[in-house]
């Protein structure tokens, strides 16, 4: 498909950089406009946690319907992804959310939160994407690998990965349910449309690489909007450029920063942060490593597994959000207990 479209000068993985950075600079524009950010949607004080779980699911809705349509219209198919595979890592996929979960609250928001937060002058963030990017490499390839693997061989044999039954039913009714609660929440409209067209980033992304970019003699994955592999990508390909080639992913990190460093100065929210104890340094670097190795175990961020994964109607992505989201949960009342030590803790 990708030569039919006239490309003369990029080969479709040099494409896919440029397009993973415009989808980016979307999205990280948008994000930084709607406070894009499930964390605090499921954990956050009673006045944000209305607001921003309104545009969190808004975001999914538009999600779901883009990808279904994509998937009907046969611009994109998912059965050879594995999001639909029958072999489910059940183990590494709910301990790796639980990991995840437990490590975006002790940082106050997810990967693709700290990179929009990092880009507005918050140096914790950018201290934890540091961490995060290399427990998560070294969870996909390192010292830590063997351990994913053993997870991964623990195994929960379906004869579809894909919930059964019709998905356009299937996506029609998380759409309704998801966009019922939103629309009850207290948020903007502005913020909903927002969101809404944030959500329509990941068809997007599905469509792009999977049927735009398609070339049989130079593929490239099938992938939409994530954080985990994409910011290890991103730190290796920054310091060994010449061995490591930019993709996708790097295009997506580095897009999402640049758009909410844009949007952060035109609106005047670009504000230097850092840490303020060595206590609050040690929560920051412990929940970027429990989320690298949780991204990596359950497949996928809140994004990659989540607003990404949940919309091709993949149990395991829906496993993987539920365990995250249980994660958040179960550490937000374990540190509501230790009053002060919460009390010390930034907002973001």
């Amino acid at each position: 498909m990708f030569e039919s479209f006239g490309f003369e000068s990029l080969t479709a993985p040099q494409a896919a950089i440029w397009f993973g950075l415009a989808l980016g600079l979307a999205f990280g524009a948008l994000a930084q406009i709607t406070r894009f950010c499930l964390r605090r949607a499921v954990t956050g004080s009673p006045a944000e946690r209305r607001p921003a779980a309104a545009v969190w699911l808004t975001a999914l809705a538009a999600a779901v319907i883009g990808t279904q349509f994509a998937v009907w219209a046969g611009l994109v198919d998912f059965g050879a992804h594995r999001f639909h595979a029958a072999e489910i890592p059940v183990a590494a996929i709910l301990i790796g959310g639980l990991l995840f979960g437990a490590g975006m609250v002790l940082t106050r928001g997810c990967a693709s939160r700290l990179t929009v937060l990092m880009a507005g002058g918050n140096l914790r963030a950018l201290s934890v994407l540091l961490v995060f990017a290399v427990t998560a490499h070294a969870t996909m390839k390192g010292v830590l690998a063997p351990v994913a693997t053993r997870l991964g061989e623990l195994t929960l044999s379906l004869e579809t990965g894909a919930l059964p039954g019709a998905p356009l039913i299937w996506g029609g009714l998380i759409a309704l349910a998801t966009f019922a609660v939103a629309w009850r929440a207290e948020a903007r409209p502005l913020h909903l449309g927002l969101a809404a067209l944030l959500g329509l980033l990941v068809p997007a992304g599905w469509v792009g690489t999977g049927f735009v970019l398609y070339d049989d003699f130079d593929p490239i994955a099938l992938q939409s909007l994530a954080f985990t592999a994409p910011a290890a990508d991103s730190l290796f390909w920054s310091i060994a450029a010449t061995a490591i080639p930019a993709n996708f992913g790097v295009g997506l990190v580095g897009g999402t920063a640049a758009g909410a460093l844009v949007l952060a100065v035109l609106r005047r929210e670009f504000a230097w942060a850092s840490f303020s104890t060595p206590s609050e340094t040690g929560r920051y670097l412990t929940g970027g490593a429990l989320m690298g190795v949780g991204g990596v175990l359950a497949g996928g961020c809140t994004l990659g597994a989540g607003l990404s994964g949940v919309p091709t109607l993949g149990v395991s992505a829906i496993l993987a959000l539920a365990a995250i989201v249980l994660g958040a949960q179960a550490t937000d009342r374990a540190l509501s207990a230790r009053p002060r030590a919460a009390a010390a803790v930034p907002a973001e």
